[in-house]
């Protein structure tokens, strides 16, 4: 393999703000301490929680590089302080993908214990392309909602990167899906990744459509990743009992909830967060297999919107936001 340079192409902030606060650099390689490896970066995955950090909606510590997920090749592995058997080694040339903090980068040092190996079969491209957002959509339909066959699942924003996916591994454990979309354009999109019904949610009235479509029986579990907007309807449509997965604010922060409002129903309200599913090695292998099984036997399609330079990493943010996009947003790290 080629040498490891000592300087490498990044793209961090120094403030927060809008997509023109995130600027290439030349920062030095880091050096992957006990019990890491050093991966040069193929792709990394744009996420709209990274607009969360660059506008400080989330906070975190500046300069910030962004990013929180990648797939490459291991080119360096530093073996663990005191003979540890605890940290299997990872050989230099292993195709690897990984979550982690900073991977707008055109390398990243990684605990080895976070590196997952990408099977034969699959390219570097799809393994950035369905990991994160992949792991999330399923452990949130195998864990946070444990949807059933026949059950209804009412997935928002169905033809965004994670509504894609969660569309179409509702549809492999046997629910009844619902899709809702700003434009029949992707509602078109989720219907040919496996939803029954969809409802375009600016131009319908969603709540009255689902009683309509459920027989007024509502929805077992309720996907959500607008937040705010969206919020005051799942209540509304979803039935008792019911599942609400609330996992993300594209249209802001869901305001603070009466208690109380829950109790009509029995409902159920969550937001997980997938690093509470996988911080073991076992659950991260486990979710990790099936995912990639879903992509090898082609039950799993990987949508790729497009794929960015990494110089180009303000205009992926323009696009995520403007809520034109559907599928996966990647940043090539060449």
């Amino acid at each position: 393999m080629a040498p490891v340079p000592q300087t490498m192409k990044a793209i961090q902030m120094t403030q927060t703000g809008g997509p023109e606060v995130l600027q290439l650099k030349d920062v030095p390689v880091p050096s992957p301490s006990a019990g890491q490896v050093l991966v040069k970066n193929d792709f990394t995955g744009v996420n709209f929680i990274d607009t969360y950090f660059r506008t400080g909606l989330y906070p975190a510590a500046l300069p910030l590089t962004l990013g929180r997920e990648a797939a490459g090749t291991v080119v360096a592995f530093s073996p663990p302080d005191g003979g540890s058997s605890s940290v299997v080694p990872v050989p230099v040339g292993t195709r690897v993908v990984y979550m982690d903090q900073g991977t707008y980068a055109q390398y990243s040092a990684v605990d080895a214990s976070r590196v997952v190996r990408v099977p034969d079969g699959l390219t570097a491209e799809q393994a950035a392309a369905v990991y994160l957002q992949g792991l999330t959509a399923w452990t949130l339909v195998r864990e946070a909602a444990d949807v059933r066959p026949g059950q209804w699942a009412l997935v928002h924003a169905a033809a965004g990167g994670v509504g894609l996916l969660l569309v179409q591994m509702l549809g492999i454990v046997g629910a009844n899906v619902i899709g809702t979309a700003s434009t029949r354009e992707k509602c078109e999109l989720a219907r040919e990744n496996g939803a029954g019904w969809t409802i375009v949610g600016s131009a319908e009235d969603v709540v009255a459509r689902v009683k309509d479509i459920t027989g007024g029986h509502g929805v077992d579990a309720i996907f959500d990743g607008v937040g705010k907007a969206t919020f005051d309807a799942d209540l509304e449509m979803i039935a008792p009992k019911g599942h609400l997965v609330s996992f993300g604010n594209a249209s802001g922060v869901v305001p603070p909830v009466n208690i109380l409002r829950l109790g009509a129903k029995n409902v159920k309200l969550m937001r997980p967060v997938l690093n509470g599913y996988i911080a073991e090695r076992q659950d991260l292998e486990k979710y990790t297999g099936e995912l990639f099984e879903l992509v090898a036997s082609g039950k799993l399609n990987i949508a790729v919107h497009d794929v960015y330079p990494l110089s180009q990493a303000a205009r992926a943010h323009v696009d995520i936001e403007s809520r034109k996009t559907t599928g996966k947003l990647l940043l090539s790290c060449e």
